[in-house]
């Protein structure tokens, strides 16, 4: 039996309640949004501004036609630690900048030549081996920030800041777990505020920025020929540019669950390709400013089901008040206070909980990993992209780790015989299909 809907996607909601739903949504995305520009040394500040711009757009660009909100990427996190080691931020935001435009040229296809071509480039043997590596090779990137003292030249492990990472670990568990209904939806913002109290009685807190920061502040926005001008880098593209290619696969999935939330064909209606071009342009806005890549949040279609208001007019009043928290000058200054002990506890189930989506994909997906093709192309997927292996193209183009395994593992699937078997064994557009007729 279908749950009723209780605010419909075109719906304005009474002020009041318009507000708390809009601030419901803010603080499902908050945690995550801000986590990503916290490890990459990009302004939780600008993230936040980007995530507010890029969902307006988005929702924009799908005719105001899907209630889906826009956060900071956690698959881009590796591919922007490593853009900015070769271009420093800038680079980085060249790199998002560019997968933004992969977006646009997939979009482009799917509009003149339907879905099907996609879902056969990117199976679930492929995608799914993919985002492990994702989670996985940021496992080390989480261990570091809970056990060093931050700041030295050298490792120094730290009692004080393990215990407060396996803490705050610990909180978000328990909310994950025993908490129910939207407080079960935000176990990071729980664990970041929990892991902060704790930080702040082992004297890892220091509140003289906040004290310090004026009421009202612009984010410090990475422009374009105002702050820096953008330089080209081959080496850049080859590591950012692949990585859209699994986002995009991780966004369709996104839509067809918001589909059977909702109760509408979004594939079909305002159509993929609109929504795909919405998060490149998301992503381009947040390279325009200095901010991670966007996608839609999971967290966000968490809580559409939970409380069965669909109202787009929600969404934008969620992306509304996180353009204004982002000129909030306290608020900045209070996130950087947060010790990275405290966000290396919530990276360990983070990139743990990523790691596993993608074990999950397979297993929805009814992937037989006794055969002999699906073995192969998920094994080397894994080793190449968690080891780290590198093509060195030329002295300045290399082609590594997530970027190279990806390409590797489409490039087997393409090659390899029996290729019906890294498919899914059911439609998954099937039960959209049967919703929209």
């Amino acid at each position: 039996m279908k749950q009723q809907t209780e605010i419909g996607i075109r719906e304005i909601p009474r002020f009041d309640k318009w507000f708390v739903l809009s601030l419901q949504h803010l603080c499902a995305m908050f945690g995550a949004t801000i986590l990503v520009p916290f490890l990459v040394g990009l302004s939780p500040s600008v993230a936040l501004l980007s995530s507010g711009l890029g969902t307006l757009a988005y929702l924009l660009i799908t005719k105001g036609q899907v209630p889906a909100y826009l956060g900071s990427s956690f698959a881009f996190i590796a591919p922007i630690l490593a853009a900015t080691s070769l271009g420093g931020p800038e680079g980085a935001m060249l790199g998002s900048f560019l997968a933004g435009l992969v977006y646009g040229a997939v979009a482009l296809l799917i509009k003149t030549s339907g879905v099907g071509w996609i879902m056969k480039l990117l199976p679930p043997i492929v995608v799914g081996p993919v985002i492990i590596v994702i989670g996985l090779g940021l496992a080390g990137v989480a261990i570091d920030m809970a056990m060093y003292i931050p700041g030295l030249d050298e490792q120094v492990y730290s009692t004080t800041h393990f215990t407060t990472a396996l803490v705050t670990l610990l909180i978000t568990i328990i909310v994950s777990m025993f908490f129910k209904g939207f407080l079960g939806l935000v176990p990071i913002m729980f664990g970041i505020i929990g892991g902060y109290l704790f930080a702040y009685t082992q004297g890892l807190v220091d509140f003289t920025p906040v004290r310090e920061a004026a009421w009202i502040a612009a984010p410090e926005m990475l422009i374009p020929f105002v702050s820096y001008t953008p330089q080209w880098s081959w080496a850049i593209a080859f590591i950012m540019m692949p990585i859209a290619v699994v986002t995009i696969a991780e966004h369709i999935g996104d839509q067809m669950v918001l589909s059977k939330v909702v109760g509408k064909n979004f594939i079909k209606k305002p159509g993929l390709h609109r929504s795909i071009f919405g998060d490149g342009v998301a992503t381009m806005i947040a390279s325009f400013i200095g901010g991670p890549p966007n996608t839609t949040y999971g967290e966000n279609i968490g809580v559409l089901a939970i409380t069965r208001v669909f109202s787009v007019f929600v969404i934008g009043g969620a992306a509304t008040l996180a353009i204004g928290f982002a000129f909030i000058g306290k608020i900045s200054a209070l996130i950087s206070t947060i010790p990275t002990a405290v966000m290396g506890g919530v990276s360990i189930l983070l990139f743990g909980v990523i790691a596993s989506s993608g074990l999950r994909m397979l297993i929805d997906n009814n992937i037989n990993l006794g055969s002999k093709r699906n073995l192969i192309i998920s094994s080397v997927i894994l080793v190449i992209g968690i080891g780290g292996a590198f093509i060195q193209v030329t002295d300045e183009i290399q082609l590594a780790g997530m970027a190279l395994a990806t390409i590797i593992g489409m490039l087997l699937h393409l090659v390899l015989p029996n290729k019906e078997e890294s498919y899914s064994k059911k439609d998954p557009f099937a039960e959209d299909e049967k919703q929209a007729a």
